[in-house]
C-alpha cells in the first residue's frame, strides 16, 4: 500500500527529474523519487 507525502525540491532536481519522465525513463515524478530512494537503500546494505 501506497501513501500519498508531500515533498519540497530543488528546482534543478526537480528538472532533471521531469526530463527523465520526458524521456520515458520514468513514467511520472512519484515513480522516479520512489525508483531512486529504493536505489539508494539497496547501496547500503
Amino acid at each position: 500500500m501506497k501513501e500519498r507525502i508531500t515533498v519540497t525540491i530543488d528546482k534543478g532536481l526537480l528538472k532533471w527529474l521531469d526530463k527523465r519522465i520526458e524521456e520515458k525513463i520514468f513514467a511520472n515524478r512519484s515513480h522516479g523519487l520512489e525508483f531512486l530512494i529504493k536505489r539508494s537503500m539497496e547501496g547500503k546494505k
